[in-house]
């Protein structure tokens, strides 16, 4: 039964080179982002589907009816996959997870430190022409870092955070598990007492606009957020007009409502934000073990 990878990205091609394309040696792969209108010929008379970030819709499962399994590259294929849709039409999904969790927990730890330094601004600056050292920001041992999540990211950045002499706090839907260096709050005390406050949260019906308009009052002007986790998280419009205000002191994102994150969009034109372009998860390490996790959980589906 075959398998096709609908948006393979340069990176991945070279993993499947480097070894991993003897797990499904009859993989067919597309290289890059297929046309909309051209994917429902695309998968066709394939049993499975991987998908990197592609949209796998309602429309789409019910016109593939080959289809078996869709594994999707990532945590949070809810994201990317109709699970209704595909529960209708007996549709296995898979995602993986576990795979990332060490390097997006240090892209967090790299983004709450560009931001309380001011590293992304002050470059910026000095490639303007400027020099302006007084842009430093604050160190960070003995500020309070507070976890809203704490799944494997979650935990190994409260870690770091101890590891850093940070006070490290948490509100987590189960309680904080045993060994994890923070002390359980309730949710509102983390948001408005964090010196910095990270994101580390599936979006679920309960958390999608967790940190709304309300919440983001309760954040201290001096506050740092960092999101590395899902954009619909946070209400994008009232966040927005806390850092333009001046509200809260800095936003350090690597996820959007829209990605590419348009050229318009207001977080460009804002100096008090760091931007990266949803690359917490990639790294050579991180990027090998999704695939061949991705690859095996396909192989085992269809065998079965």
């Amino acid at each position: 039964m075959s398998v096709i990878y609908v948006d393979c990205r340069p990176d991945a091609r070279a993993l499947l080179a480097d070894g991993l394309d003897t797990i499904l040696p009859d993989l067919v792969v597309h290289d890059g982002d297929p046309a909309p209108a051209a994917l429902a010929a695309l998968v066709q008379g394939h049993a499975g589907i991987l998908t990197d970030h592609t949209v796998i819709d309602a429309t789409l499962i019910e016109a593939s009816p080959a289809l078996r399994v869709v594994v999707f590259l990532g945590v949070g294929a809810s994201t990317y996959v109709d699970m209704a849709a595909a529960a209708r039409h007996g549709v296995v999904v898979e995602n993986v997870a576990g795979y990332g969790g060490r390097t997006i927990a240090e892209h967090a730890f790299a983004l709450m430190l560009t931001a309380a330094r001011n590293v992304a601004r002050m470059d910026r600056h000095m490639r303007a022409g400027g020099w302006t050292p007084k842009l430093g920001g604050p160190e960070l041992a003995g500020r309070r870092l507070g976890i809203l999540g704490l799944g494997d990211v979650g935990r190994r950045l409260a870690a770091m955070g101890d590891a850093f002499s940070m006070e490290v706090v948490a509100w987590n839907r189960s309680g904080v598990p045993e060994g994890v260096p923070a002390r359980a709050l309730e949710i509102d005390e983390v948001i408005a007492t964090s010196d910095v406050l990270s994101l580390n949260l599936a979006t679920t019906p309960e958390t999608t606009g967790l940190l709304d308009r309300r919440r983001i009052a309760l954040m201290p002007r001096h506050a740092i957020l960092v999101n590395t986790a899902r954009a619909a998280l946070i209400d994008g419009p009232a966040l927005v007009e806390a850092l333009a205000e001046n509200r809260i002191a800095h936003a350090a994102l690597d996820v959007y409502d829209t990605e590419p994150l348009p050229a318009d969009d207001p977080l460009l034109g804002l100096e008090n934000t760091t931007l990266t372009p949803h690359t917490a998860w990639l790294s050579p390490e991180a990027a090998r073990r999704l695939l061949r996790t991705g690859l095996e959980k396909m192989a085992a589906r269809l065998a079965t």
